[in-house]
């Protein structure tokens, strides 16, 4: 392979690198999931980072560390989301960034990240063999690699969404995400100890195909899935942060598994309701609510992480529309 020689873009001044990247993100009180789930349903828009998901929050945070501890280079491994946050990141702090992707990316994922000024490169059928490869590419090159989702960085960055929640207002009896790796979930759990709701439970949702962590959770131990047949892409991680598996020994967390179909109806619906494109990663927790899920239903009150994606178009909904009713 050939590593490309990269020019280095103007450097931001310190108190640039010390600033979020993130956005604070709105909170809805969404009146048609209300009215699905007979509570009050409350929605943070993570799907308005500048990046269009949550990935911004804790990827920006570790690549800001990464380069405070003097990297001069970034590589992560990412079939979307994560990726494009760390091509984001870079393009902002001005170092050059290299992510590595897995054939099953979309045109669409690999041209955001080029559109930062990023390289790609592929390798591999998973994410798994994605990563492996961009760890050993860090240590030949002497980048940093940010991890997309087992970083307590990262962890730290998620966590800043619970404490806008908080700080917003409101006190959930129960906390919707999504789980692919689990740094969302790590991140929740950690935000939401620190703002004094630990005893609020937590509903892990995933699609079916892309479980790792209701695998793991019902095993007591962590489980490599064979494979991710679910085309909720950006959920798919073989197996899920270690962290996420001790935070479920440490409070409640329920894991809760949807079929494809749920997750992209409730990506239509909520395009509908709310006039906002999620991908079925993100309607996989749409659906929990927009389908009543039982163990929401003893709450009065419940927050929703929109937690968005950047992979969707108009297009692309139809096309996982039809693929979720063939199967």
């Amino acid at each position: 392979m050939i590593i490309r020689e990269f020019q280095r873009k103007p450097s931001m001044s310190h108190e640039q690198k010390e600033a979020p990247l993130h956005s604070h993100t709105p909170l809805w009180e969404s009146r048609p999931l209300s009215e699905a789930l007979g509570a009050r349903v409350y929605l943070k828009m993570e799907a308005f980072q500048p990046v269009g998901s949550f990935k911004l929050r804790g990827m920006g945070r570790a690549c800001q560390n990464a380069c405070s501890a003097g990297a001069a280079r970034l590589i992560s491994s990412s079939g979307g989301n994560a990726g494009y946050a760390v091509a984001y990141a870079g393009r902002r702090l001005g170092v050059p960034v290299s992510i590595v992707v897995p054939t099953r990316t979309s045109a669409r994922a690999r041209d955001l990240i080029r559109g930062e000024g990023a390289e790609v490169i592929e390798h591999g059928e998973a994410w798994d063999d994605a990563h492996a490869y961009a760890t050993l590419l860090s240590a030949r090159v002497g980048g940093a690699y940010i991890h997309p989702f087992d970083d307590p960085w990262a962890w730290a960055g998620h966590a800043t969404m619970m404490h806008e929640a908080a700080s917003d207002g409101i006190s959930p009896e129960a906390v919707v995400v999504s789980v692919g790796g689990g740094g969302l979930l790590c991140g929740v759990a950690r935000g939401m100890a620190e703002v004094g709701w630990s005893k609020v439970p937590i509903l892990a949702v995933e699609t079916r195909g892309a479980d790792s962590f209701a695998a793991a959770a019902a095993a007591g131990r962590l489980v490599t899935l064979d494979s991710i047949t679910s085309l909720a892409t950006t959920l798919g991680a073989r197996t899920v942060a270690p962290e996420a598996l001790a935070w479920a020994g440490r409070r409640e967390i329920i894991p809760w598994v949807v079929t494809d179909r749920s997750a992209v109806t409730a990506c239509l619906r909520f395009a509908d309701d709310h006039r906002v494109l999620v991908e079925p990663a993100c309607g996989a927790s749409l659906s929990a609510v927009y389908e009543r899920a039982a163990p929401l239903l003893r709450s009065q009150s419940v927050l929703v992480v929109v937690c968005g994606g950047a992979g969707v178009t108009r297009d692309l909904l139809e096309q996982w529309d039809r693929q979720a009713a063939e199967n």
